[in-house]
């Protein structure tokens, strides 16, 4: 849901029912940076109309490039949606669970209006560990077509449905690169193209993480597209920061080439297993996370010696974490393979400073494995690289 911060703080809601809604304000300056792509790409915006489907306080009706457009802010939320009303000028209110939505006459907008949607859905990934011990799966009801794990992933399905021509929302990355959410996405992403985006910080809003582990969100415009999109057109998508940043998926080889990220204990014996490992999932899970570990859970990759040196890297590569930029910590861990060949075993003598089980397997005495291991990753971050003050 997207809140107004100039209307005033939202008071109506507990912290508890933040989380679980995904509700949180959209400050002014990220709603005008929505219409800024929305006008580089769409000509007079003021013949469209717009629709925020979850416009909680209506804060991206607040802005001064749709003055003149028809507005109709939608919500599940009866009380922000009167705050919506009493502070949006000529708003049309429906209070409605959006997700149960498979027409556009439930928002009383006919198939021939050209229409735009726009906002900042809730998005709680119910699998999620963050926050897991207060989260809980929505009490709303959720139509099937739409129903997935994520808030956030539901809103857009529920979107398509309604075919509009743009939509422009602010949404976590990880719904695009990781190809499981992608997946997640198809009767979205069939029928809608990416085609402008810029990418914040979760920073930018208020309790989205804890301590200082912030991950990407886009504010994506999409367009109605005959062939859709694949997930190898996200993978080649230049993506831009809010900072000037660029990047591309198709520039980071993953480390998920070079070893197994989940537990393989069905076709891995254990007696071919010279360390133990834990479950791998994206760069920010990695800060949380533990590496090497000395009993076999569930959640217990088991090292082959031949991929030894790989682990450690992620071993070293999770020291290394603080440099890494918030833009790309949904990424998988990557690697320069072709840098990492010649001294992969700087990274094993580091990795098994700390752990006397591992020291028998460094085919040759090391000097300081420290430099070598420096000037990798600066090289392998190049411009991304994150100095720490």
């Amino acid at each position: 849901m997207a809140y107004m911060t100039n209307f005033g703080q939202q008071k109506h809601l507990t912290k508890r029912e933040m989380i679980n809604l995904g509700s949180y304000y959209t400050k002014p300056h990220l709603v005008d940076m929505a219409y800024k792509l929305i006008c580089s790409n769409v000509e007079n915006i003021n013949d469209w109309t717009i629709l925020d489907s979850s416009c909680g306080y209506g804060s991206f009706f607040d802005n001064e490039k749709i003055k003149g457009n028809k507005k109709i802010g939608a919500d599940i939320d009866k009380e922000a949606l009167e705050n919506a009303k009493l502070n949006i000028q000529k708003l049309n209110t429906v209070y409605h669970n959006s997700l149960m939505s498979l027409s556009r006459a439930d928002y009383k907008i006919s198939e021939n209006e050209n229409l735009i949607i726009v906002g900042n859905p809730p998005y709680n990934d119910i699998t999620s560990i963050i926050r897991n011990d207060i989260k809980s799966e929505t009490k709303h009801n959720i139509h099937p077509k739409f129903k997935t794990r994520d808030l956030g992933i539901s809103f857009l399905r529920s979107y398509a449905e309604l075919n509009p021509d743009f939509i422009c929302i602010l949404h976590p990355l990880s719904y695009l690169i990781k190809k499981a959410n992608f997946d997640l996405l198809e009767s979205f992403s069939t029928r809608y193209k990416l085609i402008d985006s810029i990418i914040i910080s979760s920073e930018e809003f208020n309790g989205t993480a804890p301590g200082k582990t912030y991950f990407p969100i886009i504010i994506a415009l999409y367009r109605r597209h005959k062939e859709g999109m694949k997930h190898s057109d996200i993978e080649r998508f230049l993506f831009i920061t809010k900072e000037g940043k660029k990047f591309s998926l198709n520039n980071m080889i993953s480390i998920k080439n070079f070893l197994s990220k989940y537990p393989n204990q069905k076709w891995v014996n254990q007696n071919d297993a010279v360390a133990k490992f834990w479950t791998m999932r994206d760069i920010n899970a990695l800060k949380r996370s533990k590496t090497f570990v000395n009993e076999i859970t569930d959640n217990t990759i088991l090292v082959q010696k031949h991929k030894l040196p790989y682990y450690c890297y992620v071993d070293i590569f999770k020291q290394y974490i603080e440099h890494i930029p918030y833009y790309l910590g949904n990424c998988d861990v990557f690697i320069d393979q072709d840098k990492f060949e010649p001294i992969k075993e700087y990274f094993v003598a580091m990795s098994a400073k700390n752990r006397p089980e591992l020291q028998k397997y460094i085919s040759y005495r090391v000097g300081k494995p420290e430099i070598k291991i420096n000037d990798y990753f600066r090289n392998l971050l190049g411009k991304h690289y994150v100095e720490i003050k």
